[in-house]
């Protein structure tokens, strides 16, 4: 007997459905695919790095017309996110910066700690050229455990999704009730990080924001009576911890890790602006004090820096955003608020080095 009109138009529904399925399958494979696969994250454990040696710097922003005509030009629209940091700036490219621009940068990164471009080119770049403009800020820093991109250590790659969440085992996220974690990036080294830049490759649709926290206001809180008992202290910042885990999950130690004492109350070279210069993620102990005693001033640090509402902001991210902030005067937190079980964040930093941390010697 032949099918019924009926049968006929069933038939065809269910092959339209299975198609159907069969092409969302398909998409969301490809999804679970980087949108930019030349930066997934490199992982050699036979890469190796000699120990960083110390260099000249002088700041960028000492060089920099304070008008800053070249990248404030009347192109550019600019919106504050909060009176003590954080500044969205549109209608400027990173990339078509001149030197005298580029000077311009790090001076309003200097004055306004966090900036956020959007709508940029820069994640479309040649390495090299990318390399090039942070370059231009200081040496870039070569992360000894992190993933980088194969043939260029320069990059230090962000990334997290369904299949790979290095960091939030290193951040011991799966057992903790909070999960910032507030850090300036690699305080061990001699000579820690200035002008930062950070590109957006893949983003959920909502969260994966980072926060930031202004140390020149967190310092500008306390009493002058506090103040005076902060300044002429050092305190140890360890790689040690972070070398330990990488070493035992398989992952790289390319250079044996370091510790270094910084002050705890460091003077930005250009602004002159004070700023606390410790963080949860790397400083150990106070020079010269016993345990509980530096147990004691440190956690009351870190609680006052992480309670600072009032002088944070929450950047988030959209196609083409860069952040550039500056590293001596913030700390900063993912915050790994998406379900990675569907979602990727991808993100690339450059992190030039600056100059070995001046100390504060007055309040």
């Amino acid at each position: 007997m032949a099918p019924s009109v009926s049968d006929i138009k069933t038939s065809d529904n269910v092959d339209a459905v299975v198609s159907n399925i069969a092409n969302l399958k398909l998409a969301k494979q490809a999804d679970k695919r980087p949108s930019y696969p030349f930066y997934y994250p490199h992982l050699d454990p036979s890469e190796k790095f000699p120990p960083t040696e110390i260099f000249e710097f002088s700041d960028a922003g000492l060089l920099a017309d304070k008008a800053k005509p070249t990248l404030l030009n009347e192109k550019a629209q600019v919106r504050h996110i909060s009176p003590y940091l954080g500044t969205e700036i549109s209608g400027v490219q990173i990339s078509q910066l001149s030197k005298e621009g580029l000077n311009e940068l790090a001076l309003y990164t200097a004055e306004r700690k966090v900036l956020v471009f959007r709508d940029q080119d820069f994640k479309d770049l040649t390495p090299e050229r990318q390399i090039e403009i942070a370059n231009h800020f200081g040496p870039i820093q070569r992360h000894p455990t992190s993933g980088n991109v194969k043939g260029f250590p320069e990059f230090h790659v962000v990334y997290r999704d369904a299949t790979h969440n290095r960091l939030n085992r290193y951040g011991g996220f799966e057992n903790r009730s909070n999960l910032t974690s507030w850090h300036s990036d690699v305080t061990y080294e001699k000579q820690t990080p200035g002008t930062t830049f950070f590109f957006i490759l893949d983003q959920p649709e909502v969260g994966g924001d980072t926060l930031f926290t202004s140390q020149v206001e967190a310092y500008n809180r306390l009493s002058d009576e506090f103040k005076k008992r902060l300044i002429g202290l050092r305190a140890v910042h360890s790689a040690v911890p972070q070398a330990e885990y990488s070493r035992s999950s398989g992952g790289p130690v390319r250079r044996e890790p370091v510790e270094t004492e910084h002050p705890v109350v460091r003077v930005h070279p250009v602004t002159g602006e004070k700023a606390l210069f410790v963080n949860q993620g790397f400083t150990q102990r106070i020079v010269g004090f016993k345990k509980e005693e530096s147990e004691s001033l440190l956690g009351f640090l870190f609680e006052h820096i992480a309670k600072g509402a009032d002088f944070r902001i929450r950047a988030s991210y959209e196609p083409g955003s860069v952040v550039v902030w500056d590293n001596r005067v913030t700390v900063h937190s993912a915050t790994p608020d998406f379900d990675a079980s569907d979602s990727r964040r991808h993100a690339v930093r450059l992190t030039p080095q600056a100059e070995i941390p001046i100390p504060a010697t007055d309040i």
